[in-house]
């Protein structure tokens, strides 16, 4: 079977890559991998779903995505949500340099940032959500990444992490329900609710 692409992005990145490295000696591979169409993570599902929620109803015209990795989120993001403005934020270079190649190439509501979100010092409240799916469990200073999302949020945040301990080495915390409730409460969050999928909790902050 002939394998399938987000289109619309795969396009805008072939266009952005041509115009970022034509004629530059060792360029990187591209990769157009990323943008193959498959099925949404369960996570991926919840969180898009709630948005479906709160975008429409002119509640989210902003979204800060933290950790945007491969794109795992970010491109169902994009895909769904062709209008919404949206800034990913990512420490290391080769992603954000890809995202570049994206918005270079026609996603212009995309703005790729490289940066640590516990110390970034964009304005307070700058987007109307943040989300950060699959990133806590990976950083060390849990309240300094709760306290400057909290900032940084008008509305919403929206987290995920796993809900059970994997053999993964880099995540060094494990997350219960009311872990993730202190730590938002604390830093000024208004109310918190949870969402269940297999071997992940969700987690949406309201402020």
């Amino acid at each position: 079977m002939e394998q399938q692409y987000i289109t619309p992005l795969l396009e805008a990145y072939k266009r952005g890559y041509e115009i970022r490295y034509k004629g530059i000696d060792g360029a990187p591979e591209r990769k157009d991998h990323y943008f193959k169409a498959k099925e949404d993570l369960p996570r991926v599902r919840a969180v898009l779903g709630f948005l479906q929620g709160i975008i429409p109803a002119g509640q989210c015209q902003s979204l800060l995505d933290v950790g945007s990795g491969r794109g795992a989120f970010l491109f169902p993001l994009l895909r769904d949500f062709p209008t919404l403005e949206v800034t990913s934020i990512d420490i290391l270079p080769h992603r954000i340099e890809l995202l570049e190649c994206l918005r270079s190439g026609g996603i212009s509501h995309l703005h790729p940032v490289m940066g640590d979100i516990c110390t970034w010092d964009a304005p307070d409240k700058s987007y109307d959500a943040v989300t950060m799916l699959e990133v806590m469990e990976h950083i060390p200073d849990t309240e300094a990444v709760v306290r400057n999302v909290v900032r940084l949020a008008h509305h919403y945040i929206v987290v995920s992490v796993p809900s059970k301990p994997d053999d993964n080495p880099e995540h060094i915390h494990l997350f219960s329900n009311e872990d993730l409730k202190s730590l938002f409460l604390e830093q000024g969050c208004q109310k918190v609710k949870f969402m269940s999928v297999t071997n992940h909790r969700i987690m949406v902050a309201q402020l």
